[in-house]
């Protein structure tokens, strides 16, 4: 990969992985220990209490293969919890039903989370055709039935009016705020929510499967706020036939793909092995700059990144001094510094990072070039 810089163009380095920090607990002093062992409550507390892990600086991405039957929240915790990692957040929910790409921010990272967010998701998903359901999935309670089914010729004459904007009903289960609830909360409490339309953008839908099963497999490419789910309800309204979601995987979030998935189960004996010293959890990280894939990077001077890292803006000057305007991401010495704005001649820091502590092994910073 090539960079831009304030001084022609030059090769992007590798960021040099950190190691991991080790756990440590306080030493009591000798006098806390004395009262503990005088007080029979106090051992009776301490006996209870479990040792506790010191969170540390984590920065990467991981692209969990969540499995079925997990919410992206708890996914998130149980990360959290085996990178002990201070922060960490998810890049567009993905529910229980489905599987595939979660990409989850631990530390720096969840600075540039958006940029997922906002890019194109692929999913890959089966349609049960002759009942309508509330959840619009296999979780539902039925509300609509028929007898018919559709054949392949009219599914795909029907695809063209779901391919490229369109307006979309979210859900009624949905995390839609309404009057600041939750549609999903309403929805379970019994009440009958009224949600506008919004319009989504469908880049792709194709028919890959139609069975004798009153089944058929799609594939999915859409942008950012579209709910596959009503995909099925609209499709089966329209054919007469009623349908709902009956399986869901996500192979694609912005710049992260099937590739970049790794099981829970492979992550757990990932961790396993590095408690023991036979790994490193920073081979199961992806760089924080992976995520800014589509923005142009910038590579600036030492002086200039230190006056970037205080929050003061850079003068670009000399004939080789970038001409466009917009966001860049900034490096120095081939490591992320910051995102900028360009502008007016200047460059501009909107959000500085501070990688210092675990990041993604030199190995993972060579895939992701």
């Amino acid at each position: 990969m090539t960079v831009m810089t304030t001084n022609g163009v030059i090769d992007a380095q590798d960021a040099d992985a950190r190691d991991a920090e080790r756990d440590a607990l306080p030493e009591p002093r000798t006098d806390e220990v004395r009262r503990v062992n005088n007080d029979p409550r106090q051992k009776q507390g301490k006996q209870n209490q479990q040792p506790r892990r010191d969170k540390r600086d984590v920065h990467g991405w991981v692209v969990l293969d969540k499995p079925i039957g997990m919410t992206s929240t708890h996914a998130v915790a149980v990360l959290k919890r085996l990178f002990q990692a201070k922060r960490a957040g998810h890049a567009g929910t993905l529910d229980p039903l489905a599987s595939g790409g979660l990409p989850i921010a631990l530390g720096e990272a969840t600075k540039t989370v958006p940029f997922v967010m906002d890019g194109r998701k692929r999913y890959r998903f089966t349609v049960c055709w002759g009942e309508e359901r509330d959840t619009d999935d296999t979780e539902g309670r039925p509300v609509r039935t028929s007898e018919s089914r559709p054949s392949a010729d009219a599914i795909r004459e029907l695809l063209p009016r779901f391919t490229g904007l369109i307006e979309q009903v979210p859900p009624q289960y949905s995390a839609i705020k309404v009057q600041g609830e939750r549609a999903y909360d309403l929805a379970r409490d019994g009440e009958t929510v009224e949600l506008q339309p919004r319009p989504v953008e469908i880049h792709e839908l194709t028919l890959v499967e139609h069975g004798d099963n009153g089944q058929s497999v799609f594939e999915a490419e859409c942008g950012k706020g579209t709910y596959v789910r009503a995909l099925a309800r609209d499709m089966g309204r329209i054919l007469g036939c009623f349908g709902h979601i009956c399986a869901l995987r996500r192979t694609i979030v912005g710049p992260f793909t099937e590739a970049d998935m790794i099981p829970l189960e492979q992550l757990e004996a990932l961790c396993n092995r590095a408690a023991s010293g036979e790994g490193s959890l920073a081979d199961a990280l992806l760089p924080v700059e992976t995520a800014l894939d589509d923005i142009p990077a910038l590579a600036v001077t030492r002086a200039d990144a230190a006056r970037l890292h205080r929050g003061q803006a850079v003068l670009l000057r000399g004939r080789d001094a970038p001409n466009s305007s917009g966001t860049v991401y900034v490096t120095v010495a081939g490591r992320l510094l910051a995102l900028a704005e360009i502008g007016n001649g200047e460059l501009i820091p909107k959000r500085v990072f501070n990688l210092s502590g675990l990041t993604a092994s030199p190995a993972r910073n060579h895939e992701s070039n």
